[in-house]
């Protein structure tokens, strides 16, 4: 498994409740560039249209040999591939007060491009100030445990 790209801020702002693995649909001048690692999910999400999910705003630079073939918007929208059973209950949590749908991370599993999605709660700023807090104590434990070496 081959990961591209990392949603670093997801779980500084969420807390994660469940994951979820889908395929997307892609172009081939998109999977080259993606093999490449030319991707970014900083501010993508997942949204809810007509019983299918897509992951909008993310970004797939175009792919430089792909000629007049890739006249597409590097942050389209982009079809995620679940089976009808998850989307169902991913609709039904959506649908309730809090819950949002944040991708993950996108990698290579064997030749499929696989994007983990997560049903997440935002979390309040007294919430990341604690999570900051526990952050900055693991570090000078850490370093503490390292001069004592």
């Amino acid at each position: 498994m081959k990961i591209i790209a990392v949603n670093k801020s997801a779980s500084f702002e969420y807390f994660i409740q469940e994951k979820y693995e889908a395929g997307i649909a892609l172009e081939g001048a998109e999977v080259k560039s993606l093999r490449a690692g030319k991707a970014s999910l900083g501010e993508s999400f997942c949204e809810v249209r007509g019983g299918e999910i897509f992951l909008k705003n993310m970004h797939i630079a175009i792919y430089d040999k792909s000629g007049a073939f890739s006249t597409r918007d590097a942050r389209r929208d982009r079809k995620l591939l679940l089976h009808r059973i998850e989307i169902s209950k991913i609709v039904g949590k959506v649908n309730e007060r809090g819950f949002a749908l944040v991708p993950l991370k996108v990698y290579f599993k064997d030749a499929l491009v696989k994007v983990e999605i997560a049903l997440c709660k935002g979390k309040h700023t007294y919430d990341k100030k604690q999570a900051l807090k526990e952050r900055d104590q693991k570090r000078d434990m850490d370093r503490a445990a390292k001069e004592e070496m």
